[in-house]
């Protein structure tokens, strides 16, 4: 699977591909990673990829030709299992349903904002999708692709060691009238530590009530910690 990131900091994403399970996947030849430097496509001498918006308004937009060029220099051919991203506070709001789908595809474009925004016939005639990861604002798109990149990645075959564990894990759990689960709460030695024991049932040995207790646990901590995921 390859990924695209456009960027005008192509810089910002060198520790995030050089560490952990992203960084094993591309030297596994799993996955592949491309840094697209947004202004290599701009026009003028001063490499500019923002102007003032029409209308008046504070900042700056990304400008549509240098984000068009790239993405048609880097993926002339658009199929089926291709996709164009906007990272977007406006954007549809990712998550864990999202990152299964796009783990189909073969090939994705990220493209990622920075100033006030990009101009709209980016999201309206270039991208396939726009998506936020939350209900809040950051200075730009680079983050949030390396969020959903990571995300989408470990859902590829062969890039999580034990493919069952991301089966297993919050989001992924489905109840049986509907609704998510998150994943139970988890322990590892000491079985005690400065008074705080270890539930008896997860040292007992006993595999059928160890189950038992975990969805009973998942169930209680979605229902304290997410309600919002319950039918």
């Amino acid at each position: 699977m390859t990924f695209h990131l456009v960027t005008i900091f192509p810089d910002f994403f060198q520790g995030f591909l050089s560490n952990g399970i992203v960084a094993k996947a591309i030297e596994a030849g799993v996955v592949r990673v491309e840094v697209h430097n947004l202004r290599d496509w701009t026009q003028d001498r001063h490499k500019t990829v923002d102007d003032r918006p029409f209308g008046g308004g504070e900042g700056m937009l990304m400008k549509c030709q240098p984000l068009f060029d790239a993405v048609e220099a880097i993926l002339p051919e658009r199929g089926e299992n291709t996709r164009i991203v906007l990272l977007s506070a406006q954007g549809r709001k990712f998550d864990q349903e999202c990152a299964r789908r796009l783990s189909a595809c073969s090939e994705i474009v990220f493209l990622c904002g920075r100033y006030e925004g990009v101009d709209e016939r980016v999201a309206e005639h270039l991208a396939d999708e726009e998506l936020s990861i939350g209900d809040f604002v950051v200075s730009g798109g680079e983050l949030p692709a390396a969020l959903i990149l990571d995300a989408i990645a470990r859902l590829v075959p062969g890039v999580v060691g034990n493919e069952a564990s991301t089966e297993n894990e919050s989001f992924n759990r489905e109840l049986p009238d509907g609704g998510l689960l998150l994943d139970c709460p988890q322990y590892t030695r000491p079985a005690e530590f400065r008074g705080w024991p270890v539930p008896d049932v997860l040292l007992s040995g006993h595999h059928g009530e160890i189950e038992k207790w975990r969805r009973e646990a998942a169930l209680a901590k979605t229902r304290r910690m997410r309600p919002d995921l319950l039918p």
